[in-house]
């Protein structure tokens, strides 16, 4: 098992540099975090040249490659700007996934190819306001009535909510099953339904191009067609979407850390103290060395889980080990790369500490640090 990587798949590391390094310039990544606005010009270019859809088929407009390719987009448009990228290569967020692997045919050919095309986002309702990383307990509940299901309650946290034209909600839909996640499902619902209001939050330390909002469902109604796979199956359903989505947070990650890791080489070569460029001396020098180092090791992490995931052995250790070691490093490289930089790293025109702000979200959503280490020792007590 190696990752070195295809020709193929370094044509698309090829596109999508040219890509983002002619769009993502930096007066716009500052002009977005400022605005907390979604990109969407951008993201409809992007869409357009296929770096939204790599993991969707071709039939459904998408571009038909697997996780590790998806991950190589992902960590160069946050190495280019990690804010613009969170937002771009979050923009159909997990309804594609669940769609491809649960739904009928007849959501597949309604919701994907909109999506895959750049027309529309999606949102993933799981969070709620009193559970936080314990999804397996919900407050909101759907409960059928004729050909429809009724849903009730709050979301919080969500990406995408107030832009999104699709939601995936995970609902209890069996109160009295025990334990509770056995009795979850999952609905699709659109924009503009009566019943389902979304409000965007604001102040977020990072990532601020990527809207993130709460919602509130009172009474929202869906037909039944919109259950997604099978009823009370919901859970499971959205640990197994995690298991490939953590991987992409794990890529995220590594481009943050790689793009304030090449802006700090780059102030070190031509920033002069005492009359010597500062990567000369040992204290900057051994910074950005173990830097590098950290890098390669969360990357090699990252690629490899993709890579198992892509060959059918998706392997939940291999996923919650490089998403809690990359969002770690992205945390350690971009403080340091802060501090290579002096007061300079302290202004939002260097830009390495908008690098910093965005990359502590990794530790968090998705599932957090904590969480990912429960995940690898429940699993090293059932091995050892």
């Amino acid at each position: 098992m190696h990752f070195e990587l295809n020709e193929e798949q370094r044509e698309i590391r090829r596109a999508i540099k040219e890509f983002c390094e002619k769009e993502f310039t930096p007066e716009l990544g500052l002009e977005y975090d400022e605005k907390e606005e979604f990109p969407i010009e951008l993201y409809r270019k992007a869409a357009k040249l296929g770096f939204t859809g790599m993991r969707i088929p071709e039939r459904y407009d998408g571009q038909g490659y697997g996780l590790l390719e998806e991950c190589i987009i992902v960590e160069e448009m946050c190495r280019t700007d990690p804010g613009l990228g969170v937002a771009i290569s979050l923009g159909n967020l997990m309804v594609p996934d669940v769609l491809l692997k649960h739904g009928t045919e007849e959501q597949k050919e309604k919701y994907i190819p909109p999506l895959a095309r750049g027309d529309a986002l999606s949102a993933a309702a799981f969070t709620e306001p009193e559970h936080g990383s314990d999804i397996t307990r919900m407050d909101t509940t759907a409960v059928k009535q004729g050909n429809e299901w009724i849903i009730n309650g709050s979301k919080e946290f969500i990406t995408n909510a107030p832009i999104a034209d699709y939601f995936i909600i995970l609902c209890q839909t069996d109160v009295d099953a025990q334990p509770s996640h056995r009795g979850q499902s999952i609905f699709l619902a659109e924009k503009g339904m009566p019943g389902l209001e979304a409000t965007k939050l604001h102040g977020k330390m990072g990532i601020k191009p990527c809207v993130t909002g709460s919602l509130a469902l009172s009474d929202l109604r869906v037909p039944e067609s919109n259950l997604v796979g099978e009823l009370n199956k919901g859970f499971y359903y959205t640990l197994e979407l995690f298991n490939g989505t953590r991987i992409t947070v794990a890529a995220q990650a590594v481009g943050m850390a790689q793009g304030a890791f090449e802006k700090a080489f780059k102030y070190a070569k031509t920033r002069k103290q005492f009359g010597r460029p500062i990567i000369d001396f040992q204290a900057i020098s051994f910074k950005l060395a173990e830097m590098a180092t950290k890098i390669e090791a969360a990357r090699f992490l990252t690629y490899r889980a993709a890579w198992l995931y892509d060959q059918g052995k998706a392997d939940p250790v291999a996923t919650s080990m490089a998403k809690a070691y990359a969002s770690r490093v992205a945390m350690e490289v971009t403080d340091e790369a802060i501090q290579i930089h002096g007061g300079y790293g302290y202004l939002a025109d260097y830009h390495v500490e908008r690098y910093h702000r965005c990359a502590k979200i990794t530790e968090i959503y998705e599932g957090t640090t904590e969480m990912q280490k429960l995940t690898i020792m429940n699993f090293l007590k059932k091995r050892v």
